[in-house]
C-alpha cells in the first residue's frame, strides 16, 4: 500500500531558527491521524509544507507519491481547513461554498446543504460578519463536504460551543465510515477527539516525539496512586514522566505497561493503578517540568 504522505528528513528554517528538525514519517490512506503538540511546536509549519503553502528548507516530501508544489493532480485531492483562513470582504457563506464546489472533484452539495442546516449557518451573511464559531462551521462544512482523499483540519473548532463541536465529531466519524479517506486533525482538545484517532504523531520543538498507533500508545503508560513513601519505593528504577504529591499521597505516571507483575508489586505496597488519558500523556511528555524527553518511542 502506497502512503498518502511520505516525509524524509524534512527541515524548515527561518534565518538561524530551525522550526522543523529532520522529521520523517508516513501517513497511510483511510486513517484518522492526530497531529498534536504545544503551540509553536511546528505543527502548522508542517501542514503548510504538506499543502504547498511553504517550501521546505531541505528534505524530501511526497503527497500521493508526488511533489505537491504547483501540482494540480495533488492539490485537487487535498483539502486544508485552517483556523486563520481569510476570505474576500464581499464573500458571503454561499459564495465560499460555491467556490468550494468548483475546487473539489468529490464535492457533495446535498451533504453540504444538510450540514448548513445542522450548523444553522446564514447563507446570505457576509463572511466578515460571522462570529468566530460560525467561521469555524464554514470550514468544517467545506472540509467534510469536499470528500477530499486527504483532508486536514487545523484547530477546526475555535469558537464552537460544546454542542457544535460534538456535532462535528459525530459527522466526521459517520462520513468517514461511509466515505473513507485520510484525515489529519491538529487540535488541543485531545480528550474530545481521542476516540476518533487511529494514529498519533506528536511534535515537540520541531521534532517528532511520538509516532504511534493510538491504541498501542494508550497502553504505554499508567498512573500509580498511593502513599508517597510506597509510590517512591515502587517507582525506583522505573521511567517516571510525571509525579505530584498532596499531603502524604503521591501519584506517578510511569512509561511502561501496567502488566500483571507490576500490579502484584503495586498491590503489595497498597498502590492502585489509574488509566492515563491520551491528553494527560501528551501533556506530561511535552511539559518542560517533566522528563518525558527521555522516552524512546
Amino acid at each position: 500500500m502506497n502512503p498518502v504522505i511520505e516525509v524524509k528528513k524534512l527541515n524548515k528554517t527561518y534565518g538561524s531558527e530551525t522550526v522543523v528538525k529532520d522529521i520523517s514519517f508516513a501517513v497511510e490512506e483511510n486513517k484518522i491521524y492526530g497531529l498534536l503538540g504545544r503551540n509553536g511546536a511546528g505543527k502548522t509549519t508542517i501542514m503548510h509544507m504538506l499543502t504547498a503553502q511553504l517550501f521546505p528548507t531541505s528534505g524530501e516530501m511526497k503527497v500521493f507519491g508526488e511533489n505537491p508544489y504547483e501540482n494540480n493532480r495533488v492539490l485537487s485531492r487535498l483539502c486544508f481547513i485552517k483556523e486563520s483562513q481569510k476570505y474576500p470582504d464581499s464573500f458571503r457563506v454561499a459564495d465560499v461554498l460555491a467556490v468550494a464546489a468548483t475546487l473539489y472533484p468529490d464535492w457533495d452539495q446535498a451533504y453540504a446543504q444538510q450540514l448548513i442546516e445542522e450548523f444553522r449557518l446564514p447563507l446570505k451573511r457576509k463572511m466578515k460578519k460571522l462570529s468566530r464559531g460560525m467561521l469555524s462551521s464554514v470550514g468544517i462544512i467545506v472540509g467534510l463536504a469536499s470528500r477530499a482523499p486527504l483532508t486536514i483540519f487545523d484547530e477546526p473548532y475555535l469558537g464552537l460551543d460544546a454542542v457544535a463541536r460534538n456535532l462535528f465529531y459525530e459527522r466526521l466519524i459517520e462520513d468517514y465510515a461511509e466515505h473513507p479517506r485520510t484525515v489529519i486533525l491538529s487540535t488541543h482538545l485531545i480528550d474530545e477527539v481521542s476516540n476518533l484517532l487511529e494514529h498519533v504523531i506528536v511534535i515537540d520543538n520541531g521534532s517528532i516525539l511520538i509516532n504511534e498507533n493510538a491504541d498501542e500508545l494508550r497502553d504505554k503508560a499508567y498512573t500509580a496512586v498511593g502513599s508517597a513513601q510506597h509510590v517512591s519505593t515502587y517507582t525506583a528504577g522505573k521511567r517516571v514522566i510525571h509525579q505530584e504529591s498532596l499531603g502524604g499521597m503521591m501519584t506517578a505516571t510511569i512509561w511502561g505497561k501496567g502488566d500483571r507483575a507490576n500490579r502484584r508489586e503495586a498491590e503489595g505496597l497498597g498502590i492502585q493503578f489509574a488509566q492515563v488519558t491520551l491528553q494527560q500523556l501528551i501533556v506530561h511528555l511535552t511539559s518542560d517540568k517533566g522528563n518525558g524527553r527521555v522516552v524512546d518511542c
